[in-house]
């Protein structure tokens, strides 16, 4: 293969920032890496993503301690990925929550996406070995839920598909800021391998209708200020329809998936080749848009050798 699997070869230790987005409300990023969030209320905390493995969960538990000593009471997991929910148990907290879609893809394909994701971060899965198994929540939800810490209300919801089926953003109205997870990006690639590329731009539309004051994203720094916000939204949907047309163009001329992944380059490559984790979302993303301009509507389900003969096919 010409370039390195995936991530395989990027085992540069990140910066990792704590930046205060509102009034007790901080976002966890890492020059790129995964995402967390932290909302202190009157009492307790609750975290937003778990990270990859409970080691690294670990450091999110370092920063949070390093600004309140209230215990951890809730973890939100605003989707199904591996990268995402694996580091669940570090929290010990009393109630861990995701749509109820995104249960149901735990179900369908959570120990398919653990052993995928692990051969594509092994940087990522520092002390995997701490994990317990596939992380289940003990609260799920359809459209909408509410979280009172103490007198502090958190809304958890799901607007609509965009990065998976299942995704859940969080929204805290006092100070009038969103937790994302990966429907919004801020120079890092979207990973779209089990997007629905059709829905996202509305998804994302959606987001914009809070008019909201920050933002913190899936991946990429804090964005505070209505400026930051609308910039990453602007090139959030930039990339989605920027890997989808080309790709879908493609597809329903009777074109090949190594076509739609030329077009998709010349389309991509201008604008985007400096985000992280670029390269390696790319084979993913074609892929899928292929998939979906062909009317599969479902992402087909990503293991450890789809993943690998994906990557020979187009990065190879």
């Amino acid at each position: 293969m010409s370039k390195a699997f995936a991530s395989q070869g990027d085992l540069t230790e990140k910066t990792i920032t704590f930046d205060e987005v509102g009034r007790d409300l901080w976002a966890f990023t890492a020059e790129g890496d995964p995402n967390s969030g932290v909302i202190i209320g009157d009492e307790s905390v609750m975290v937003v993503e778990a990270q990859a493995t409970p080691r690294l969960a670990e450091k999110v538990i370092e920063r949070v301690r390093s600004v309140t000593d209230k215990p951890i009471s809730h973890l939100v997991l605003t989707h199904y990925h591996a990268v995402r929910v694996l580091g669940a148990s570090a929290y010990g907290a009393d109630s861990i929550i995701m749509s109820e879609t995104a249960r149901a893809m735990v179900a369908e394909r959570g120990q398919e996406d653990w052993d995928s994701e692990f051969a594509r971060f092994p940087r990522l899965f520092e002390g995997h070995e701490s994990i317990p198994g596939l992380t289940w929540p003990t609260t799920t939800f359809n459209d909408r839920m509410s979280v009172y810490l103490g007198k502090r209300r958190v809304d958890i919801m799901h607007l609509g598909r965009a990065h998976t089926a299942g995704d859940a953003v969080v929204y805290v109205p006092d100070e009038n800021v969103m937790f994302t997870g990966d429907i919004v990006e801020d120079r890092s690639a979207c990973y779209c391998g089990d997007g629905h590329f059709h829905d996202w731009p509305a998804t994302l539309d959606r987001i914009r209708r809070f008019d909201l004051d920050a933002i913190a994203p899936g991946r990429g720094g804090a964005l505070v200020g209505r400026e930051a916000v609308e910039r990453a939204l602007v090139s959030t949907e930039d990339f989605v329809r920027s890997t989808y047309r080309p790709a879908a163009r493609v597809a329903l001329r009777g074109g090949t998936l190594k076509e739609a992944w030329d077009a998709v380059r010349a389309e991509c490559d201008p604008k985007f080749s400096d985000y992280a984790i670029y390269e390696h979302c790319l084979p993913f993303n074609v892929a899928r848009a292929y998939d979906e301009a062909r009317d599969i509507d479902t992402p087909r389900i990503w293991t450890a050798e789809r993943d690998k003969e994906m990557w020979e096919a187009l990065q190879g």
